[in-house]
């Protein structure tokens, strides 16, 4: 038996698939029953998790030992407890929302939780808008807004077609030497815009459901990838909504950089920009210096309002 070191590359609820400092990959089980103290997640290890583990000689297994501290991870709510939530991956370099205005469409209120997900975890975030070929007039008028308000967020914004090949090089080079997270709904493009970057890894891609625009399932379990250029790509399965897990309404202005720059601007130090006088975030948006959008979204979540659907059309 040999105690190895290893990283996470995928997971499929018991079984764990680790990739050794040699590129080698081994089948790994954890021992017993193991959890994080103070985090209720339904699966204690995730993509990107760095374990130590035991080789078994006999069964040709590693047997999990221990897990590395996490220098961050990303969660979704989980679908069966409510009260728990799932590790999405962890050790993410940054995370990526791909977008789509159509076939299908990606809300906004889905893209501010997600962001807010990911400055709540530490995790910097960028938007790849997916499906410029698409575009009508109308399309790209609403794309330029989008991406103006996300930029003066402080977002970086791509805008790509994974399928024509537009701006893939640029996306590559962002993901060289990194570990990168790919997020969005199912139908959004995440496995095209994968192979349109490295055609050998040959994800499987999915039509486009007619009846209701909503992408079917290709990715069924989160999987890290290897790219040529040395970075990784952690791909997912489509989500279809992202939920803040014990968070204080108060803290939730931290999220919101636009909004967190001005804070110290308003009378009050714990101003929570709905109903305080002298507020420098409600001057703001008088003067449209932020944008009323990513307002109504702050609002959405502060009051614990489900997503809306059409509030960009």
């Amino acid at each position: 038996m040999s105690i190895v070191k290893g990283i996470v590359f995928k997971s499929t609820g018991s079984w764990y698939y680790v990739r050794d400092a040699e590129g080698n990959y081994h089948q790994c089980k954890l021992k017993g029953q193991y959890r994080i103290k103070g985090l209720k997640a339904t699966n204690p290890i995730a993509v990107g998790d760095t374990v130590l583990f035991e080789l078994q000689a006999k069964e040709k297994i590693g047997i999990i030992q221990n897990i590395d501290a996490r220098k961050n991870y990303i969660v979704r709510k989980s679908k069966k407890l409510s009260k728990q939530i799932h590790i999405i991956a962890a050790n993410i370099d940054r995370a990526y929302l791909v977008a789509t205005l159509a076939q299908p469409r990606t809300s906004t209120g889905f893209i501010d939780r997600f962001l807010v997900t990911a400055e709540a975890y530490h995790i910097p975030a960028s938007i790849i808008f997916n499906k410029i070929d698409i575009y009508n007039e109308k399309l790209s008028k609403t794309h330029q807004k989008l991406k103006s308000i996300y930029e003066n967020a402080g977002y970086p914004c791509y805008e790509i077609s994974a399928t024509r090949g537009d701006n893939i090089v640029q996306l590559n080079d962002a993901f060289a030497g990194k570990i990168n997270l790919l997020s969005g709904h199912s139908g959004v493009g995440k496995s095209a815009l994968i192979n349109a970057i490295q055609p050998d890894l040959n994800r499987k891609t999915g039509e486009i459901s007619e009846s209701y625009l909503k992408g079917k399932h290709t990715t069924t379990f989160t999987e890290m990838l290897c790219l040529n250029n040395g970075g990784f790509i952690i791909d997912t399965p489509g989500i279809k909504e992202f939920g803040l897990i014990d968070f204080k309404k108060e803290d939730l202005t931290h999220f919101f950089p636009e909004l967190f720059h001005l804070l110290p601007q308003c009378k009050f130090y714990n101003c929570t920009h709905t109903n305080e006088p002298d507020c420098a975030v409600k001057k703001a948006l008088i003067d449209k210096h932020i944008s009323e959008a990513r307002y109504k979204s702050y609002l959405g979540i502060f009051y614990g309002e489900e997503l809306d659907e059409n509030e960009w059309e």
